[in-house]
């Protein structure tokens, strides 16, 4: 079954920097009915700002995949990685036995991008973190696998590993 549910119809919340739509329950949205898709946690649409974002916080357990849609995010971590990551490219970031860091709009333009939390597969994988550019042609009809942690997609050199048998 499929449900559609309008954006306006989810979870939100908007600060001066952040506008941001909440597919699950998620920080100050609760609703006992959406909790998330199986392994599937968080599924969020933000809009951040220019020269804002989400300044350095931690994270532990969980698999973070964030697909810009426009603009750019910086990340920097306490791990020493620091990049950019474009419209239509994709970062992972495997928060494993616990990583800080910082997501930041550093453009002149609103980033809006998606932010998907996967459960992680075990506890205590080490942290890590990597971003990818994906071609920007059509595939005409074929599916992309942007990240992945499915055996069959190990072979794949444009899929981003995640640490739990699924595949974004």
């Amino acid at each position: 079954m499929i449900d559609v549910t309008p954006l306006d119809a989810l979870g939100a919340f908007a600060n001066d920097w952040l506008d941001t739509h909440h597919h699950f329950s998620f920080a100050d949205y609760h609703d006992p009915a959406r909790m998330g898709f199986g392994l599937l946690r968080v599924w969020n649409d933000d809009r951040i700002r220019p020269r804002t974002g989400f300044p350095m916080h931690p994270h532990r357990d969980m698999e973070i995949i964030t697909y810009v849609r426009s603009g750019a995010i910086t990340h920097e971590d306490n791990l020493g990685n620091r990049g950019r990551t474009e419209a239509g490219d994709v970062q992972v970031m495997s928060a494993g036995t616990g990583i800080v860091h910082a997501e930041m709009n550093m453009e002149d333009e609103d980033t809006t991008l998606f932010q998907i939390w996967i459960i992680t597969d075990a506890p205590g994988h080490a942290p890590r973190w990597e971003t990818r550019k994906f071609p920007t042609e059509p595939r005409r009809g074929a599916l992309v696998v942007l990240a992945s942690g499915r055996p069959a997609d190990a072979d794949d050199p444009g899929a981003l590993m995640i640490h739990q048998d699924a595949a974004i």
